[in-house]
């Protein structure tokens, strides 16, 4: 299941026309707010600390998590959730696929526009081809053949973008409504709306489709990942935290595409095996490896 489904990310790229611009404008107002509440750094002293502090990378921290809070007990816990509930349980499968397959089809020139951005060039291909067969066979895109014929979707905004020009995240921030917002998010997020031709369409007009498809973009994500939530917050032991890590690493696997980056894997070739046979038994004896700085790599 794609992680950015969970989190929020998507909610970013739903909004479009003047809904969008108001909510950037409230993002960045919010924001600004948000870096004047900082979380207590710990004594340098304290090695395990610091580590733990910088790997989270989230320095207003408290305000994060009162932000959270407000999101799961107030927004989810008394209106998205129940609601994704209710569209969960009255509409069925295929009319849901069916939404999802129309929203998805709808986002197809900012994906495209990312794609090309990036030098992608066979997946520009493939969104291209995309959306061609679902807006004519699969009948405006409520149904989705360009999948079963070999061309399956993926996503791209331009926080990947950015990640891929060598942007850094940068720390990590939670914003009402929207979720996970770290900086280079956000700045992709704003950017998608001019890659949105939704945007111009609208632009200066009063309608309730930017909204409408922004509240159903939320409610659907939502009801895909009623039983996925409950279940991350029923064994987290910090379901904050939880959702922080898996936020990063959901991002950071949509930045590479997938692909596992050889980079981040631990290093064993420094592993020392010594096997003891003198007393008959098979037992494998290691020394622990070194730490990574010390690593060569060879």
């Amino acid at each position: 299941m794609a992680a950015d489904k969970i989190f929020g990310g998507s909610a970013f790229h739903s909004a479009n026309g003047k809904s969008g611009r108001t909510l950037a404008i409230g993002l960045i107002a919010t924001l600004a707010f948000t870096l004047g509440a900082c979380a207590t750094r710990p004594d340098p002293g304290d090695q395990a600390a610091m580590a733990a502090y910088q790997e989270a990378n989230d320095p207003v921290e408290p305000l994060n998590r009162y932000f959270f809070a407000v999101n799961d007990q107030l927004l989810d816990g008394l209106i998205l959730k129940p609601a994704a509930q209710g569209y969960d349980a009255v509409l069925p499968g295929f009319a849901k696929d069916s939404v999802r397959h129309f929203l998805d089809n709808l986002r197809t020139p900012v994906i495209l526009v990312n794609d090309v951005l990036q030098g992608e060039w066979d997946r520009a291909g493939t969104t291209i081809t995309r959306f061609g067969i679902n807006s004519t066979v699969g009948v405006g895109g409520l149904l989705d053949p360009a999948t079963g014929w070999g061309y399956e979707r993926h996503g791209e905004d331009f926080g990947q973008t950015l990640a891929v020009w060598g942007t850094g995240e940068g720390p990590y921030v939670f914003l009402p409504l929207l979720g996970p917002a770290p900086p280079r998010d956000l700045a992709g997020f704003v950017v998608d709306q001019a890659f949105d031709p939704l945007t111009y369409v609208f632009w200066n007009r009063d309608s309730v489709i930017p909204p409408t498809r922004f509240v159903v973009n939320g409610l659907d994500l939502r009801a895909r990942n009623l039983d996925t939530l409950d279940e991350i917050e029923r064994t987290s032991v910090d379901y904050y935290a939880a959702l922080r890590s898996l936020y990063r690493q959901s991002r950071n696997n949509e930045i590479a595409n997938g692909e596992i980056d050889p980079d981040n894997l631990p290093d064993i070739s420094d592993i020392d095996y010594e096997f003891d046979y003198e007393d008959g038994s098979d037992a494998i004896e290691t020394e622990p490896a070194p730490a990574a700085g010390n690593n060569t790599g060879i």
